[in-house]
Order: C-alpha cells, then structure tokens, then sequence
C-alpha cells in the first residue's frame, strides 16, 4: 500500500526543514498526519516486518559466522541487522521462558490412602504409576526404577505415595532441627559463646523459619522459583562484569570498552538462541540417552569451537594466544558467575 507523505517539508517533530522524506535531525517520516485505518495498519505492520526481515537477517551470522556481527558493527554496517541490545532483550526472554517451561519442577502427587483401603493395592498404585509416567521431568531410567521400587514396596505393604514424596516432594528450608526461631534462639544461648552461629547463619535461620510460617510446605519451592525468575535480571550485571573481563584479557587490542560490550552481547545472545534450539530438539525427538548425550556433545563441541573462533576473529591474536585466553576467561567467568550467583540468592532471601 502507497504511503501518502506531506506536501509540507517542515518536520511535524522537530520543526527542521527537511530534504527528503525523512527527517535528518531526528529521523522521523514525513507522513501525513490524518491517515485511514488501513494506512495506519499498513505502516504499522511495516515496521513489524522490518523487524522481523532484521532478526531473520542477522540470524544466519549469528548461529554460523562467530564474530562477524561484532565487527560488521564496529565497522559501521548496523542498518541491516538488530542492534546487539534489542536482539539480546528479545532472545533472553524467549530462552528464559523456554528453560523456565522445560524445567524440572516435580509435582507432587496426593493421594489418600491407608494400607487398610482397598485402593491401597490398586487405584493408589495406578494413579502414582500413571503420574510417574506422565512426568516429562523424569528421565525413562529414573521412572522405570522408581516404578520397580513401587511394586515391591505395594507387595510389602508400604504406602506408594510415600515412595513418590520420598524422591520429589519440595520439602522446607530447614537449616536446625528446632520448630521456631525461638527454640532456635534459646538454644544457641545455652551453648557456649565459641559454639554459637555467627550474625549471618542467625539471620539465614530467621528467614528459613519466616519462610516456614509464610509458605509451609512450599516454601522451598517459593524461594527456588524466585531465584529462577531473578537470573535473567543477574545476566544485566553479568554481561558488564564479562565485558571488563575481556577489557583486561585484550587491554592491548586497545579497543574501547562498549567494543567488547558488543562481544559480550552477540555471544550471549548466540548461546541463549543455541540452546534454546537444542532443548527444543531434545523435546522433539524420542526419549533416549544416547540420543540426549550425543546432542550434548555435538552442541558441546560447537559453542567451544564458536567461542574460539570469534575470539579469533573479533580480536586476532595466533592460535595458542587465542586458546590460553579462552581459558582464561573462561575461568574468570566462571568465578564471575558464581559471585552473581550468591548475590542473588542473597538478595532473594532478604527480599522475598
């Protein structure tokens, strides 16, 4: 559908006199302001599909040309393909939401029944069977055992429902044997002061105990789930902290740091996408673990090599140079990691 633009060539944003259909100060199109639905559907679906060709565009060089993105930006042609922050924004959280869907939560199966109940050797051992079955979260090693263990713990008159919440209720937070943070409390008075927990196992206890009272039986469950629900906001403190890392490995590159920023971003952004494809693969495919290990080790073996070669690429030092500072950053990302990873479980337990 043909645009319909302004006679006018004053900008109707910023008042600039303009040279052609857009505006060079600030960028906006020359459109005419009162335009029918259809033209407004038309524009705005433009703009979507212009996306769209971006995303499709730059995800070929993504996937397979390690660190061409990095340095097509650095050289200036951007126009064609997503700015490395939107496109990073946009696949974290489909990745998130992914891994988040594809997670091993366990539900817990209740039941009532006493070794006294008919349903006891029946209706109980095929509803918690069935369960079991149906639980994609369960490797097909672990339900055939965990069914073995019910038919001979059903034949010796042990409850089955036990067996199921044995292995995979969420329980509690529980870090002492005492019922309240009191008894908690009057217990460490009356051992001697050497022997007492310190300031920060005091305050874990209190928020166990908290938790306990709030949640119940879920609070384990409560506090995991909001780890897994502060990571994506921990990946905006770890990209930065990754950017520096690679600031100090390459200081005589003399790239600026936003350089190395753009490094960190397509790389994330290439193993968020790459993942996202192989647990999608593992769910497609038939349960196997052949099949799940040989998919691990090929995409195992392809994000080390891609990891190496856009190192290469970006910041070109020799072979044994390149090989000595993946390493490197690898461990120092690894402790980086870890670090981010204590924050937030800290500052989940002190907020949640």
């Amino acid at each position: 559908m043909k645009k319909h633009y302004r006679q006018e060539n004053d900008c109707l944003n910023c008042g600039t006199i303009l040279k052609g259909k857009y505006c060079h100060n600030c960028g906006q199109e020359n459109l005419e302001i009162k335009e029918s639905f259809g033209h407004m559907m038309n524009h705005a679906i433009s703009d979507y599909f212009h996306f769209d060709h971006q995303f499709f565009h730059t995800l070929k060089p993504l996937l397979f040309k390690p660190g061409f993105l990095t340095n097509e930006y650095m050289a200036g042609r951007r126009a064609q393909y997503l700015h490395p922050v939107k496109m990073y924004i946009f696949i974290s959280i489909v990745y998130f939401l992914l891994l988040f869907k594809t997670g091993h939560d366990t539900e817990i199966v209740k039941v009532n029944a006493t070794p006294g109940n008919p349903a006891h050797s029946g209706k109980v051992v095929d509803s918690v069977s069935k369960a079991i079955i149906n639980n994609h979260n369960i490797s097909a090693a672990d339900k055939k055992k965990l069914l073995e263990k019910i038919k001979k713990e059903d034949a010796k008159g042990v409850q089955p429902i036990d067996t199921v919440n044995e292995n995979f209720k969420s329980g509690l937070l529980t870090l002492t044997p005492d019922s309240s943070y009191n008894q908690y409390m009057l217990r460490q008075q009356a051992l001697p002061a050497e022997q007492r927990d310190g300031w920060i196992e005091r305050m874990i206890n209190k928020k166990a105990f908290s938790y306990k009272s709030k949640y119940g039986n879920r609070s384990k469950e409560v506090f995991f789930d909001e780890v897994r629900h502060n990571i994506p906001k921990m990946m905006f403190l770890l990209l930065p902290l990754f950017a520096l890392i690679l600031k100090i490995s390459f200081w005589r590159n003399k790239k600026f740091y936003v350089e190395h920023l753009i490094f960190a971003f397509h790389l994330h952004c290439f193993l968020f996408i790459f993942l996202a494809f192989i647990m999608l693969l593992n769910l497609i495919l038939p349960e196997s673990k052949t099949i799940a290990d040989c998919i691990g080790l090929a995409a195992t073996l392809y994000i080390i090599w891609y990891i190496y070669r856009s190192l290469k690429v970006v910041y070109h030092r020799s072979v044994f140079r390149t090989i000595t500072k993946f390493i490197g950053i690898y461990v120092s990302y690894m402790v980086v990691f870890i670090a981010c990873m204590m924050i937030v479980l800290f500052v989940t337990a002190l907020t949640l």
